[in-house]
């Protein structure tokens, strides 16, 4: 008789990931990412353990957006006051915080509970190309496409 896998906390083995934005589409780079902040690209996936990797995005400014999405897709925001809804368009938020805009798009395909929360925190982004991390000697992360 076969018996499916679980991963013990004990178990986990934690890797970091390097990922150059420069060029590539926002929603192509949030999945790959996200993918591998769940730990969906190892033999030991577990759905209920946060089984992933650490993922380090550098220069997040240099982020594509296709088509007309850079001035037609806003971030919308309320402040739970009368009149508070507040929108902001993506080329404004870009040129703002580029951090916020790759956190948005991989949080939001991540798990909507304290998993996901957990897995989130696993994303550290930088707008340029250096970042604090280099202690941890992470590997670089090809993108597809």
């Amino acid at each position: 008789m076969h018996s499916t896998y679980f991963a013990k906390p004990g178990d986990v083995e934690r890797k970091w990931y390097v990922v150059d934005a420069a060029g590539q589409t926002l929603g192509r780079l949030a999945t790959e990412v996200a993918t591998v902040l769940r730990g969906k690209h190892k033999p030991t996936f577990t759905p209920h353990l946060d089984t992933g990797d650490f993922v380090i995005v550098i220069n997040a400014e240099q982020i594509v957006l296709t088509g007309n999405k850079l001035t037609q897709k806003t971030y919308n925001r309320h402040s739970n006051y009368p009149g508070g809804f507040k929108q902001t368009r993506y080329d404004v938020l870009l040129k703002n915080k580029p951090e916020f805009v790759i956190e948005k798009a991989v949080k939001g395909m991540l798990p909507h509970n304290r998993l996901g929360r957990a897995q989130g925190k696993k994303l550290k982004v930088y707008r340029g190309p250096e970042h604090p991390h280099q202690a941890q000697q992470p590997q670089e992360l090809a993108i597809k496409g």
